[in-house]
């Protein structure tokens, strides 16, 4: 009798419909089997055991590795404005990721520790050891965003080698 193997869900992304495409940094993902892609306000219906990243929150843990993930994409302030609409869903945030992004808003100040929508997909997938094979292969600064998390990376045990872009 051989083990049976559970896929985790898939992860939600819920794009606002005012994000630039050119600047989404999880665009290429559409059409991955990984991922689930909702223009804002859409979304779900059902998002029961999900988390949805946020600034605040338990950290992301080991516990909630069964747990869809849901991930709101757009600038800080459009995401404000869509996280009302997923309240309902349990909020976790990332331990300290540093981002490689390079940010220079003329509008507002970015949160710290805030990171492109692509370095937190990586980030979580990673801490709930899933399959991170290919997320940073069009991230233009990818290789920089690995290298400044090295102890993160190592901080968490992988049930399996790495996969990868992994460190």
């Amino acid at each position: 009798m051989s083990a049976s193997i559970i896929s985790p869900p898939q992860t939600v992304i819920i794009v606002h419909p005012k994000e630039k495409k050119a600047k989404c940094t999880v665009a290429w993902l559409r059409g991955d089997p990984r991922f689930q892609f909702f223009r804002g306000p859409r979304r779900p219906d059902d998002l029961s055991g999900y988390v949805r990243l946020a600034m605040d929150g338990p950290e992301l843990s080991a516990t909630d590795v069964s747990a869809g993930l849901l991930v709101l994409d757009g600038t800080w302030k459009l995401v404000d404005r869509l996280a009302p609409k997923v309240n309902e869903v349990p909020t976790r945030r990332l331990p300290p990721v540093q981002t490689a992004y390079p940010r220079t808003s003329k509008v507002s100040d970015d949160p710290e520790g805030g990171l492109a929508t692509i370095e937190a997909v990586y980030a979580a997938l990673w801490i709930l050891g899933r399959d991170v094979t290919g997320l940073l292969d069009r991230y233009h600064w990818a290789e920089e965003f690995l290298h400044r998390n090295t102890d993160l990376w190592a901080s968490f045990s992988r049930s399996q080698a790495p996969l990868g872009n992994a460190p």
